[in-house]
């Protein structure tokens, strides 16, 4: 299964969590691996390139980039990070990868960040007139792909109230874009993370041909399309399995474009979202409302911080055995919306236990904040 995590044995957690202490995030490299082989064997004629903003860990980065991996970034940050992680090439050369090694899909850029990404003739997405100028004053050098809007229906995180041009209006910015002097190498779209809604690739794969034809019909050949991320991680079984996805991608992509058609995508959660495993540990006890409360070592502003901006729930297990009991998770700090689940399932459990939490690789870490003082979790690679 294509996101199933290569689970981290409880007697390893522990070791590690006894000689590097807790909170400990502990990402397992041969996850990635498999994560990666998976989307590949399932969607051939797709390049990935991995999206950064999930975790932008240096270690993942160099284990992607070492089998075969681009990356899709959002940030002259994340672009530089990426540039110089990129060890396997001799400097002089690397800026001639770029092209086929990085995207920056952000479809707004600053002034200064257009002058950075210029000299490295960049290929970067927009989806407004008032960019197509930025560009072509700030990073004329750069290539283009149009973003455009697609439904966002039943996807855990909506993106398309952000960005993303109106179908109606494609064919008239790439005009624009041309006009201006610059080349619009393709489309690109996002039907919004942890996609479950497999109808919604069909329709913005269907909108996409719809829009290439008829911008070569107004004479504009577009060679590219960036079908995005939302690829989902199986974090229940209600979840379906990336295979199915991958079926109706494959049908649609050979039924809409020529085999000429570049095809690239953005995952980033299908590659590290169940490559990571939290272990924290019980700091305090209590019984409010007739309920077990325990507080632990991490929290909503540190690695449970995709439960707040992920939209997303990692439920919270032991290793001690026993009877089980509805208890509450909070976090470390002062503020209560530092609560991690109202409702989990655990033995009773005394101040030193340990717990974790599966599945955390993506939109975890990356987010964590150094809030009431508390540090984002140490990180442990393994497998690699």
């Amino acid at each position: 299964m294509a996101t199933k995590p290569l689970r981290i044995s409880a007697a390893l957690l522990k070791k590690l969590a006894l000689q590097h202490g807790t909170p400990l995030l502990v990402v397992d490299h041969a996850a990635v691996r498999s994560n990666y082989a998976a989307f590949r064997r399932h969607l051939p004629r797709v390049q990935a390139y991995y999206a950064v903003k999930a975790n932008p860990d240096p270690e993942i980065i160099r284990t992607l980039y070492g089998i075969g991996a681009s990356f899709d970034v959002a940030s002259i940050a994340e672009f530089n990070l990426v540039y110089q992680n990129i060890k396997r090439l001799p400097p002089k050369e690397r800026q001639e990868y770029i092209w086929d090694k990085i995207v920056y899909s952000n479809p707004i850029k600053d002034r200064q960040t257009l002058r950075d990404l210029d000299p490295y003739k960049p290929l970067v997405a927009f989806d407004n007139s008032e960019e197509i100028a930025k560009i072509r004053k700030y990073a004329p050098n750069a290539g283009l792909v149009l973003r455009i809007r697609v439904p966002n229906t039943g996807s855990m995180v909506e993106l398309s109230s952000k960005f993303g041009a109106s179908p109606a209006e494609a064919v008239d910015l790439i005009a624009q874009a041309h006009d201006a002097g610059l080349t619009v190498e393709g489309l690109g779209f996002h039907v919004g993370s942890q996609c479950t809604n497999f109808e919604n690739y069909v329709q913005a794969l269907s909108t996409s041909a719809a829009v290439m034809q008829e911008a070569d019909a107004r004479g504009f050949r577009l060679s590219l399309l960036d079908i995005g991320g939302g690829f989902p991680v199986r974090y229940d079984p209600h979840v379906r399995p990336f295979g199915e996805l991958a079926r109706i991608l494959n049908k649609e992509l050979d039924r809409l474009f020529p085999e000429s058609m570049e095809i690239l995508a953005e995952p980033g959660r299908f590659m590290v979202g169940s490559a990571a495993t939290l272990v924290a540990e019980v700091i305090g006890k209590s019984e409010r409302d007739g309920k077990r409360c325990y507080y632990i070592n991490d929290g909503i502003y540190h690695t449970y911080s995709g439960i707040l901006f992920d939209h997303c729930q990692y439920p919270v297990k032991a290793f001690r055995k026993g009877p089980q009991s509805l208890s509450a998770v909070f976090g470390p700090t002062c503020d209560a919306l530092d609560t991690i689940s109202q409702a989990e399932r655990l033995p009773d459990l005394e101040l030193g236990d340990l717990v974790y939490s599966e599945n955390i690789g993506a939109y975890s870490h990356a987010s964590s904040t150094w809030f009431n003082g508390f540090p984002p979790a140490k990180v442990i690679h393994v497998n690699q």
